[in-house]
């Protein structure tokens, strides 16, 4: 735990929430600002800043809740769909505030006033395949790497 940090906080007790769901690795609640009705909040009961620092195992438990919660708030609230947003920041670009790994479950609904996250625009293809060559090349240098695509094409 992480004593300035509202998730711990909360995850502890010391913050009131209202909570959906926990497990041994996680905890669901509402998010207390919500951009939908019955938006969640899905974050590891460990104190682990974001998506990078996360350990598999902190992360793939996140992920399971987080697709537990969807098919909850789909079928709880009639929604036409469900988005899970999870942000990253160095705190100068992203969109994280709370600096506690979690995932936003947000049922969608025909009559909402969110939008999208963004407008797609076509994109040149060489840019999009350079892209790609970049990520493959910095992957076979990821110690994390398992056997994939960047340990396998050349």
């Amino acid at each position: 735990m992480q004593a300035d940090c509202t998730f711990c906080q909360i995850v502890s007790g010391e913050l009131p929430a209202d909570l959906v769901d926990e497990d041994e690795r996680t905890v669901a609640f509402m998010d207390i600002n919500p951009a939908t009705l019955g938006h969640v909040l899905v974050v590891p009961r460990r104190h682990v800043a974001d998506v990078m620092s996360a350990g598999a195992d902190d992360w793939l438990a996140v992920a399971a809740t987080a697709r537990r919660m969807a098919r909850w708030v789909v079928a709880a609230f009639g929604a036409g769909g469900v988005d899970l947003v999870q942000a990253n920041s160095d705190g100068s670009v992203g969109n994280q505030t709370v600096f506690h790994l979690h995932i936003h479950v947000l049922p969608r609904y025909h009559d909402e006033q969110l939008g999208s996250w963004w407008s797609p625009q076509t994109a040149d293809p060489a840019e999009i395949t350079q892209a790609a060559r970049r990520l493959v090349d910095h992957g076979r240098n990821d110690p994390e790497t398992t056997l994939g695509l960047a340990s396998t094409t050349s």
